[in-house]
């Protein structure tokens, strides 16, 4: 055990041992999060922060266990990864879990229940060009036992705030962006200049490459001027 929350009559003392030396004092108040992690992230951003499921995989054997990812949504960024597996002997926590489909923090509010919180390990690294910051841990309360792995992408999100999540939400636009235009057909492609001219000399469509439609049609246009000339 890596944590240590203390309190008396006078005072209240929350020891974090084992973490990395450059831990931020936002990154401390994120790793001692006690099943409100979404609350805290949501107060940070001050944006609603939203629970995606990866997957669930469950188990109806007695004592009830799920396997479970999600992910911590914030502007259409993943601000969090966590990976649980939780037990379950409770039926009121079955129900509320299970049925009602309560994420694991909001579970624990629902039925009133602070957990007992164990963090396990800390671990800071760098992954694809990105700090990342992830924490194991358990919570824990009478018929409901979760065993955590929450994994923060990238800890400048602790650091700039808003402006990390606008400058991530403008990449991906502009990623989506460049794919869009990768992935047009060459005879859509706009064109800068006046209408093109095709080999022959008749012009196509204003600001489009020539298609072959544009081709087969102005040849059966030719060919039947020539036949009324003929004709006359």
């Amino acid at each position: 055990m890596i944590s240590k929350d203390s309190f008396n009559s006078a005072s209240t003392h929350v020891e974090l041992s084992c973490i990395p030396e450059d831990t931020t004092g936002l990154e401390r108040i994120m790793l001692a999060a006690q099943g409100d992690l979404q609350r805290l992230m949501s107060s940070f951003f001050s944006r609603p922060i939203f629970i995606e499921l990866a997957y669930a995989n469950g188990s109806p054997r007695h004592p009830v266990t799920q396997s479970r990812q999600v992910h911590l949504v914030c502007a259409s960024r993943i601000v969090c990864t966590a990976t649980s597996k939780v037990t379950i002997t409770n039926p009121d926590f079955e129900r509320v879990f299970l049925d009602e489909k309560y994420p694991i923090g909001q579970t624990f509010r629902k039925m009133m229940r602070h957990p007992q919180f164990t963090l396990l390990d800390v671990q800071a690294q760098v992954v694809g060009g990105k700090r990342e910051l992830r924490r194991t841990y358990t919570l824990e309360t009478d018929g409901f036992l979760c065993e955590i792995l929450e994994v923060f992408p990238d800890r400048d999100m602790f650091v700039r705030g808003e402006a990390w999540l606008t400058e991530s939400k403008l990449e991906l636009e502009q990623s989506h962006t460049v794919k869009s235009q990768d992935t047009k057909p060459w005879w859509l492609s706009v064109g800068k200049g006046k209408g093109n001219t095709l080999p022959w000399g008749f012009a196509c469509t204003y600001g489009l490459e020539p298609s072959p439609l544009v081709y087969y049609h102005d040849i059966w246009f030719v060919s039947l001027y020539l036949l009324l000339l003929y004709l006359i």
